[in-house]
């Protein structure tokens, strides 16, 4: 399995998905720049956390332009995996890779905070492998967090256990006390219908070492590697 971890100009998390994907479980790890059109080979593509230009217009929308990206929406299509985590899931709901949006959190307000979350879906990489019984503690960093879609929408990525976390309390319980942006039904990651698409607000890179008091993050990307052996 060959990794590859996109930059854009503001990204701020590619160096940390990479030492958490090179030395804390020790895969081979490929940097991308965002204006190369070319994957070199890669099977997992990683869109990294960020500011990526800037978060004008709308976070993302400008860095979904990028010539890199058709590369990644072709690996996609081909039923390629690709992972988003907090910028990198606005980039795939700008590209449409990923269904819904990531609104400005509910405050108004930037937050930069632990959460808990609890894993949904059983069919996707990232949480299949995971106890659905454990809160999972990563850290959150954002301002337009706040993930929206039409109530069709919203049924059919039930519907089709394309949830992959909801944001919980410390003993799992999921209300509105947990919900750190105003995301509907404590949404904090979904995955597209095929299940090789998915994005994440949360940062489970940030929780990746010991080191850091928190390896949570690291169980998430063993989950990927322990689904895709």
């Amino acid at each position: 399995m060959k990794f590859g971890v996109v930059t854009f100009p503001g990204s701020n998390c590619d160096e940390d998905m990479v030492y958490a994907l090179s030395h804390s479980l020790g895969q081979n790890v490929e940097r991308l720049w965002h204006k190369e059109a070319d994957l070199k080979g890669c099977d997992f593509i990683v869109l990294p956390g960020g500011f990526s230009y800037g978060d004008y217009l709308r976070s993302g929308a400008i860095a979904r332009f990028s010539p890199i990206m058709g590369e990644v929406m072709a690996h996609a299509a081909k039923g390629g995996y690709v992972m988003g985590i907090c910028n990198g899931f606005q980039i795939l709901c700008e590209s449409k890779l990923l269904d819904g949006a990531l609104l400005h959190n509910t405050e108004r307000k930037f937050i930069c905070k632990n959460i808990y979350l609890k894993p949904k879906s059983k069919s996707v990489a990232i949480s299949s492998g995971l106890d659905f019984s454990k809160a999972y503690k990563i850290p959150i960093a954002h301002g337009e967090g706040r993930f929206y879609a039409p109530d069709d929408m919203l049924k059919s990525l039930q519907d089709n256990d394309q949830v992959v976390f909801t944001y919980c309390n410390a003993d799992g319980s999921v209300d509105d006390t947990a919900n750190p942006n105003g995301s509907l039904k404590n949404i904090a990651g979904i995955s597209n219908k095929k299940k090789n698409v998915f994005g994440m607000m949360p940062h489970p890179e940030r929780a990746a070492d010991a080191e850091l008091g928190n390896t949570d993050g690291k169980r998430m990307l063993e989950s990927i590697l322990q689904h895709l052996s």
